[in-house]
């Protein structure tokens, strides 16, 4: 608490308003700044090739990227100012928002009137991304300061896409950039449920073990795949193709693209989800999975040795064609389909297996079993075709119309979404 006191004569008074003058002044705002912001020139811009859109699944998928991987052309945002003075010293303060903690970018800025430009890293909130389902607004807030003084400030008003949204191009005014490799983020190896399904796998008697490439043989590898393939049709996973998305910009190609465990659980995928659900446990266990991506359409390839010297292909969707969860519902009382069942199901029998059925000397469990050979025999031969007619095109780089994502070599660029 300050005292005051009264002057006892004309000079105390005087010497008594000179300190409060003096006390008055040191706690007198500023009038003038140092920097002018128009001088300094600061602002802050989302790349243009995202619309002002946030992609939670492309900020996920390479936030573990090894440096130098990945263009600067996928920075989310750019940061430009002029430094007005030699050696001046620059922090960008990004506030909090819901979708990223208060992140500080601070550089020196070595020669004064030069303009500077910078791509800065967000503290995003990871678990919050993972969690996004619906499109949400974002407002980020981007303030400047040179040498501790605030020289200005930018608002940016933004739409976050949900995690589900996977944009396989994006264009600029001069460029197209690609990003379907962004579907290996939404192959998760590491996807705890997958435990429970290789157990469930081997209790199905179908496969003595999973072990990879251990014995290198192509005909174990195969043997393995078919085990997988075995249990997802004995799971009835069907056809659903839902690839829109509201987003509504022009400059973005989207689709949506399910979850290891949303295809589970709604046992519905197109082809992109089909192969993202298979190439998961094939890694899980070992195995090498390729996406193949050509025009509307992408299916699954997994190489047999462990020198990826040969590869083979499965048409995913093909577990549609057959239902065997429906087909276990109609069985009679001795357990036989009905006729009109078992015709929906008879013309991926040979003849023997047909007259064994009908005879009674196969039972609904072998009958499955026969099927689900049948069907993973078409879906190993569908795309063989196809595929020998576009090897050329996959082997080169630079196409972007099809493409071989190769899952274990772009781990080092691409983590697991979720």
């Amino acid at each position: 608490m300050v005292r005051i006191c009264q002057p006892k004569s004309r000079q105390a008074l005087v010497a008594l308003l000179l300190v409060a003058a003096t006390l008055s002044s040191c706690h007198a705002p500023r009038g003038n700044k140092m920097f002018d912001p128009k001088q300094v020139a600061f602002t802050a811009t989302c790349n243009p090739l995202f619309d002002n859109q946030l992609y939670p699944s492309l900020i996920l998928a390479t936030n573990q990227a090894v440096p130098g991987n990945l263009n600067s052309q996928l920075s989310t945002f750019s940061l430009a100012l002029t430094a007005p003075a030699d050696n001046s010293v620059l922090r960008i303060v990004i506030d909090s928002s819901a979708l990223n903690y208060v992140t500080i970018f601070q550089e020196i800025l070595p020669r004064r009137g030069e303009q500077y430009t910078f791509n800065p890293s967000i503290k995003w909130k990871y678990d919050v991304l993972r969690a996004q389902r619906t499109p949400r607004a974002v407002d980020l807030t981007f303030t400047c300061y040179i040498n501790d003084e605030e020289v200005d400030l930018k608002n940016l008003h933004l739409t976050c896409r949900t995690v589900n949204e996977c944009p396989l191009s994006l264009a600029s005014d001069n460029e197209v950039v690609d990003l379907r490799w962004l579907f290996a983020a939404y192959v998760n190896e590491d996807h705890p449920q997958i435990e429970q399904i290789l157990t469930d796998i081997l209790e199905q008697g179908t496969v003595g073990r999973l072990s990879g490439y251990q014995t290198n043989r192509a005909q174990d590898v195969e043997e393995q795949v078919f085990a997988v393939w075995y249990y997802a049709l004995s799971h009835g996973i069907t056809y659903s193709s839902i690839t829109c998305t509201s987003n509504p910009s022009p400059r973005a190609n989207v689709q949506h693209i399910r979850f290891f465990d949303q295809v589970w659980n709604s046992r519905q995928a197109n082809c992109v989800d089909a192969c993202v659900f298979f190439a998961s446990i094939l890694r899980k266990i070992g195995l090498k999975p390729v996406i193949f991506v050509e025009p509307c359409h992408a299916y699954l390839g997994y190489y047999t040795d462990r020198n990826r010297k040969q590869i083979a292909l499965l048409e995913t969707t093909i577990t549609s064609w057959v239902n065997f969860p429906d087909l276990e519902r109609s069985l009679d009382d001795d357990g036989r389909l009905p006729e009109a069942k078992f015709e929906k199901v008879k013309k991926y029998l040979s003849e023997n297996e047909i007259e064994r059925y009908q005879e009674g000397r196969m039972t609904f469990d072998q009958l499955k079993f026969a099927v689900a050979r049948s069907l993973f025999q078409k879906a190993s031969e569908y795309d063989r075709d196809t595929y020998n007619a576009n090897r050329e095109h996959f082997a080169d780089s630079n196409s972007i119309t099809y493409q071989q994502l190769d899952i274990e070599l772009l781990r080092k660029q691409v983590q697991p979404i979720n």
